[in-house]
């Protein structure tokens, strides 16, 4: 096993890790929910540590006050590595490379379809967000129907959760099912496409301390770094491409050693 599989497997245990002690009376709201995890784990999940830093974003958003802190965190976060935490530390981008895996027919997505997370970013979890003042993309998020939506009904002892189930909870399983067989087929789907907090870092790729380098010298074209890449990404083209996290499955891969990772 990698040590990026290792990474991906501890970060997920540890942002959700049920501890006994303190997850009384079901969902965990002690002090550790007051910070937030680099990447996408909703809050409503029976076993999340820490907050979803795009649920924080929305509900300042939605209170109609300017979010400094969590801007902070992600700028933080992004000039530091980029997008790395969606390669190393996110359950659910962890859960779409496994379900890659699954043996199927394998579609390429066009580069276009890329920029559609800036649309979600800046139309769903900004501006509708702003109006209706609703976390509403917390209302469709795949991740939290897979860990929190779908837990809490099952769950349901008293049978109050299922009694309120209807056509919003059908939608956001939906939604699900949809990410679910279009990661089997295509690298990452919900990471390129929907995203907002890879949207996020994203635009600190170019500017982050930690970057991928191409010695166009050593380069021979041979892309094997895009045949390896979770993202699909020809880092021996774009260096700094929205879509690169940071998963340095390239550098290991690369014949020639073309491809290195340092600190500026």
């Amino acid at each position: 096993m990698s040590r990026k599989r290792i990474v991906q497997i501890l970060a997920s245990i540890i942002q959700n890790a049920y501890i006994p002690a303190i997850f009384v009376g079901g969902i965990y709201q002690g002090f550790l929910k007051r910070g937030c995890t680099p990447i996408l784990n909703c809050w409503g999940c029976p076993l999340a540590l820490f907050s979803c830093p795009m649920g924080a974003l929305q509900h300042f958003i939605g209170l109609q006050l300017i979010p400094f802190y969590i801007a902070g965190f992600f700028g933080t976060v992004g000039m530091l590595v980029g997008r790395m935490t969606c390669g190393w530390l996110c359950p659910f981008g962890f859960f779409q490379d496994l379900l890659y895996k699954i043996r199927s027919f394998k579609m390429r997505l066009p580069k276009f379809f890329s920029y559609f997370k800036y649309v979600v970013l800046v139309g769903v979890a900004g501006i509708v967000a702003y109006v209706t003042a609703e976390p509403w993309f917390c209302k469709v998020c795949p991740d939290g129907a897979l860990i929190a939506g779908i837990p809490l009904v099952l769950a349901d002892k008293t049978g109050d959760l299922k009694a309120l189930v209807g056509w919003h909870y059908y939608m956001k399983i939906a939604i699900l099912l949809a990410i679910i067989v279009f990661s089997i087929t295509i690298k990452r789907f919900f990471c390129r496409t929907f995203c907002p907090v890879g949207a996020i870092y994203s635009i600190f790729n170019r500017f982050s301390l930690l970057r991928l380098t191409v010695d166009e010298k050593k380069c021979i074209e041979c892309e094997s770094c895009q045949m390896v890449c979770p993202m699909n990404v020809g880092i021996h083209r774009h260096q700094h491409d929205i879509d690169c996290i940071r998963c340095l499955d390239c550098v290991k891969i690369c014949p020639t050693k073309a491809i290195t990772h340092e600190v500026r």
